[in-house]
């Protein structure tokens, strides 16, 4: 399926591995001009060159932490161009709330909750302002499993679906939409390494991942391209009737009723 993207450019935080690192490569393989965002700049240029070998598209990338507004007006005012943001940025820690403490917890509020607001503020103005736009806001099944054990996660997710729903609701009399995503459990570094944690608790050895993940549904947990794919097709215009909603991808984890 031609997803008509070919030419747009794409702003995409959290891009130096991942989910982020996976969306370039989508949007990459449908002939978008890509704007890569993260700390990184190292990480960011490795993945960049990979796309720039491999698609005819222009790459650039932004060292940025999303965290520090003088980051953010500059990364904004470099990607004025921007068809389709992909807000991806984001580690908030596990923990209960006697573990997670207010300084813990507004530093991974600021990186993704208020880091998602704020950049889509600025990319927002600019689109509206160029008629027209597409803001994808990766955000996490924990926004509505209320997971009391990752707290922060869990109502930083919540009010992000709440900000995606509530301006994406509106965002059309723009002629911009408003989507989100909500992965379940994705085989990105960060969940390889919990589950080799895991498997080393469980059964003393932690190369048994496999087996520590064998309870998810076809065994293992989704691969960031599934995701990133995903976030293609929302961009496009496959899907232009489509703002305020977020689409669940847990392999069907959230309707079993228990995780």
């Amino acid at each position: 399926m031609d997803l008509k993207l070919r030419g747009k450019h794409v702003l995409i935080t959290g891009a130096s591995k991942g989910i982020g690192a996976a969306a370039a490569e989508a949007f990459a393989e449908e002939g978008c001009n890509l704007h890569l965002a993260a700390r990184s700049l190292d990480a960011l240029n490795a993945v960049a060159g990979r796309l720039r070998d491999a698609h005819p598209v222009d790459v650039t990338v932004h060292a940025v932490d999303l965290r520090n507004p003088q980051d953010l007006a500059r990364l904004a005012a470099a990607a004025t161009d921007i068809d389709i943001l992909i807000n991806n940025a984001g580690d908030i820690p596990g923990g209960s709330l006697a573990m997670i403490d207010e300084a813990t917890w507004r530093h991974a509020w600021d990186l993704k909750v208020f880091g998602y607001i704020n950049l889509t503020r600025l990319v927002y103005a600019r689109m509206k302002e160029r008629g027209h736009g597409v803001i994808v806001n990766d955000i996490g099944a924990a926004g509505e499993w209320f997971d009391g054990n990752y707290i922060a996660g869990s109502a930083g997710n919540a009010a992000l679906m709440a900000f995606t729903r509530a301006l994406g609701g509106q965002s059309l009399d723009d002629n911009i939409r408003v989507v989100g995503i909500n992965p379940g459990p994705v085989a990105t570094d960060r969940f390889i390494a919990l589950a080799r944690r895991r498997a080393l608790a469980k059964f003393g050895d932690e190369n048994r991942a496999e087996d520590a993940t064998a309870s998810l549904p076809l065994g293992r947990a989704a691969k960031p391209r599934e995701i990133a794919d995903m976030m293609a097709f929302l961009a496009s215009e496959r899907s232009g009737y489509t703002s305020g909603v977020i689409m669940t991808i847990d392999g069907g984890i959230g309707a079993r009723g228990s995780r």
